[in-house]
């Protein structure tokens, strides 16, 4: 039976303590709600804690880069351990799956992950993703675990994406829970808490960017507070947390990888005829552009900018940035219309 994916975000203050040690009690509520929405979903959490969990067994700890990778690497076994051992009672066996980013800006690496997470769905376990920080390239890693998840999310075609925090939920100026976003634009942004925890990387900032990002491709959003009774259950059910809802998207498998998980190198500035014709899904052409702002090679992807630089779409270069002589070669079709998203 296909059933729909639902994938599950945990932060590192999400699952430990005060002192940053795992909260069985946490993951073992985790492993409950989680065996118990099964039976309807195919079900993938990505957990944050790997470091938090390592860094008590490093003699000094000061959050150097080495010394997180370190953490990481002796960490993520012990965070397995503890949900291996928690859903275990529920006859639910659980699967690593350690993420680079270039597994998703890689199209055929991102459709050999796909291929893997369905073996694993249809034998019935449920992974547990997590940025493989041991090896992750600085200049190629996530932004935090709330784009892993995101990514996933838009990649594998999602129903729904939950985000767990520490607070009950979006809280608006005074400290009362939203409980309904109908579109995330820029004054639903401002109601994020800039903070970010001690111990991880995100925020109610990132989660709300890149859940605009979710909804834009379809995917219903759901920010809960994980420390309320039956939060996950009550998430899912719409009785807690801020719902973020879905936009229509009728945008194929292939365009939402371009705009989700795709690597963004270069960067162009168009015109105004351009940028019409963009937003009437005609193809870019040469003599649209005003400025090549950063360079790309031929099939990596670029930015588009209008003239006041605002970002309003990605493309598959269909030639290198180096190869436009701008004003000589005018009707060079520098990214196909089936090969452009707007944003």
């Amino acid at each position: 039976m296909n059933k729909p994916i639902l994938v599950i975000k945990f932060g590192t203050a999400s699952i430990t303590g005060p002192q940053g040690e795992l909260n069985a009690t946490m993951i073992a509520e985790i492993a409950r709600q989680s065996a118990a929405l099964q039976p309807q979903f195919n079900i993938v959490l990505v957990s944050s804690g790997a470091v938090a969990a390592g860094r008590k067994h490093l003699q000094s700890y000061s959050g150097t880069i080495s010394e997180r990778k370190a953490a990481a690497a002796i960490g993520n076994p012990i965070l397995l351990q503890q949900y291996a051992a928690y859903f275990a009672p529920y006859g639910i066996a659980i699967a690593q799956s350690l993420c680079e980013r270039t597994h998703f800006s890689n199209r055929p690496q991102f459709l050999q992950l796909k291929k893997t997470y369905e073996e694993l769905w249809s034998n019935g376990l449920i992974p547990i993703a997590n940025e493989n920080d041991v090896v992750s390239d600085t200049e190629l890693k996530f932004s935090d675990n709330d784009e892993l998840a995101t990514l996933i999310a838009v990649g594998f075609g999602a129903e729904k994406l939950l985000f767990s925090t520490s607070v009950a939920g979006v809280l608006d100026a005074s400290g009362q829970i939203v409980p309904q976003i109908d579109v995330i634009d820029e004054a639903a942004l401002g109601l994020a808490d800039t903070k970010k925890s001690s111990l991880g990387l995100g925020g109610m900032v990132s989660k709300l960017t890149f859940a605009r990002l979710a909804t834009r491709m379809g995917i219903e959003v759901v920010i809960f507070g994980i420390n309320t009774p039956d939060g996950i259950l009550n998430a899912m059910a719409g009785k807690a947390g801020t719902r973020c809802l879905p936009q229509p998207c009728s945008m194929p498998a292939r365009k939402k990888w371009l705009a989700s998980g795709s690597l963004v190198t270069g960067r162009v500035q168009v015109d105004s005829g351009a940028a019409t014709a963009l937003h009437k899904r005609h193809s870019l052409l040469a003599v649209g552009i005003k400025a090549v702002l950063e360079p790309f090679d031929c099939g990596e992807v670029f930015e588009i900018v209008d003239l006041e630089k605002n970002v309003f779409a990605v493309a598959r270069a269909k030639v290198a940035s180096s190869s436009l002589h701008l004003g000589h070669l005018q009707q060079v079709e520098v990214a196909h219309a089936d090969d452009i998203v707007l944003l």
